[in-house]
């Protein structure tokens, strides 16, 4: 299996550690941003597989993040996960359009986290080689 290089975007410095840690350990390569506008250059700078992300940040919110990703081709192929201590019902049905892979609510389980991470990455790697 390639290592697939996950983008983890957070504002809170303990929860990028807790996912690049827990992540790390198995087996993927990640990158960190702690708002939105670190996580745009990211992605058009390096190739991404996966983005996590939470919505709430600074600056460039990860509504902005999935607004500029829709309207950019280059993006759009790429994966996002959202983590969100919003109300999860009114956040999913918002993401729909979004092209969402998850939405996981905060606090979140490190292990719901790995199921949607393994998933997502494998319904892409299916994807990539059904369009070889």
């Amino acid at each position: 299996m390639d290592q697939h290089c996950i983008l983890i975007v957070d504002d809170d410095p303990g929860i990028r550690l807790l996912l690049v840690t827990y992540l790390r350990q198995r087996g993927f390569q990640l990158l960190e941003a702690h708002n939105g506008r670190e996580a745009l250059a990211i992605m058009r700078a390096v190739p991404t597989d996966l983005v996590v992300m939470d919505l709430a940040m600074p600056e460039v919110s990860g509504w902005d993040v999935l607004r500029e990703r829709m309207a950019d081709a280059s993006l759009r192929r790429i994966p996002v996960i959202i983590m969100s201590a919003n109300n999860i019902r009114d956040v999913t049905a918002r993401m729909a359009v979004k092209h969402v892979h998850a939405v996981l609510e905060k606090p979140f389980d490190l292990v719901a986290l790995l199921a949607a991470v393994t998933t997502c990455l494998e319904n892409a790697d299916q994807s990539a080689h059904a369009a070889a």
